[in-house]
């Protein structure tokens, strides 16, 4: 067996990102499991990193004669992987997934980044015209009528590094909302991997609010979150100042051109417990005409982040829609309802979470050590399935 493999990379994420306890033990809470827990969670991992992520496609899978080469000591079905995930405790693979990227900034793998960053958006997954279960959000069109539910979450991933790595999700009901659930993401986040793992936190600008910035304040990080026009007074005090201005900055940005505007004197409003308020305007021209345009509030000082670095943290925030939300759905099935549970649902998200972070850290880090070239996240997954095959048997006749 040459170039990656299932095998390998199950040995990589229980040596070297320290899963093996979790993988021996995922928080299995059925009452008189007959399948190992070990064969059901790794089932769910290795089919994601295939792309192979519906249950009954796991089940094809660990039924056919390429089971050995997945490392899955058991065949099973569909069934048992929906009774299996209904009864999973979330917390034990939150753990894992903070233990996992602890583990890779052990390995340096951040030692080049001045600031790892929080990015923390919501999205909704999952639309289904089954019964409604509580995390259920119905889905209307204009005059009322009801087309459907549709399922949300907030995510939490790893910023800023040169690897996006997703590390917790919140799922919130029909009586939830985003800013809710991202508040109690990043509560527990933070608590789990220690208030020193990152210094701020960047997000849309549903959570440029008093509470969520004071939360955040609390937490340890500082905010950089997009300004819009919840809050009118202070984009009509920024555009007064900035309209009557030349950019403070130009500067090449790939082959785009970008202008900066920045000024860290806006009072707060009535209820925001900052002294100042520092406003970053950018202006982003693209080669063919269209200029992207927006402006992001911070708390950091200019003394420890300068413009054009301030500019850099604000466009992390594009990842988690790109490696987050865009990959986790296209490719990973994360819009894919494998079994309409709540907790099903959300073991589902967290798998795929850790799925990505197991991914990515052996395609980025460890397959390119030495002088090997990055492999693309297609070719990994052809790699793999190629290495599913079994090797001929011995012609006798």
């Amino acid at each position: 067996m040459s170039g990656p493999s299932a095998l390998k990379i199950l040995r990589y994420a229980s040596h070297c990102l320290g899963l093996k306890s979790y993988l021996q033990h995922p928080g299995d809470g059925r009452i008189r499991p007959r399948i190992p827990a070990q064969a059901l969670v790794w089932s769910l991992l290795i089919a994601h990193l295939l792309r192979a992520w519906s249950f009954l496609r796991v089940e094809w899978l660990v039924h056919s004669p390429a089971r050995p080469g997945l490392g899955v000591g058991a065949a099973f079905g569909d069934d048992a992987l929906a009774y299996f995930t209904e009864r999973l405790e979330a917390e034990s693979t939150r753990a894992a997934l903070s233990s996992a990227i602890h583990q890779a900034k052990r390995n340096k793998v951040f030692d080049h980044t001045r600031f790892i960053g929080l990015a923390l958006d919501g999205t909704g997954a999952g639309y289904t015209q089954k019964k409604p279960c509580r995390l259920c959000h119905p889905v209307t069109d204009g005059q009322g009528t009801l087309h459907g539910h549709l399922h949300h979450f907030a995510l939490l991933a790893v910023v800023g590094t040169g690897i996006t790595l997703p590390l917790d999700v919140e799922p919130y009901g029909a009586k939830d909302s985003e800013y809710a659930a991202g508040q109690r993401l990043l509560r527990r986040a933070t608590a789990r991997i220690g208030r020193r793992f990152a210094p701020y936190v960047v997000a849309d600008g549903a959570f440029a609010t008093a509470p969520f910035l004071h939360t955040a304040g609390q937490l340890g990080l500082r905010v950089v979150a997009r300004l819009k026009g919840n809050l009118p007074e202070l984009s009509q005090a920024a555009a007064r100042l900035f309209d009557g201005q030349p950019p403070h900055s130009v500067f090449p940005y790939g082959a785009d051109r970008v202008e900066l505007w920045d000024a860290d004197d806006f009072p707060p409003w009535a209820t925001l417990r900052w002294e100042r308020v520092r406003v970053l305007r950018y202006r982003q021209h693209k080669p063919d005409g269209t200029v992207i345009q927006a402006e992001w509030l911070t708390d950091f000082p200019r003394r420890q982040v300068g413009s054009f670095n301030l500019f850099r943290l604000a466009k992390n925030r594009w990842e988690i829609e790109n490696q987050g939300f865009n990959d986790g759905k296209n490719r990973y099935g994360m819009e894919h309802i494998c079994h309409h549970h709540p907790n099903s649902m959300l073991l589902n998200w967290l798998l795929i979470a850790l799925a990505l972070v197991i991914e990515r850290l052996y395609r980025l880090c460890y397959l390119h050590r030495g002088t090997h070239p990055v492999r693309s996240a297609i070719d990994l997954v052809n790699l793999l399935w190629l290495n599913l095959r079994l090797p001929c048997a011995p012609d006798t006749s």
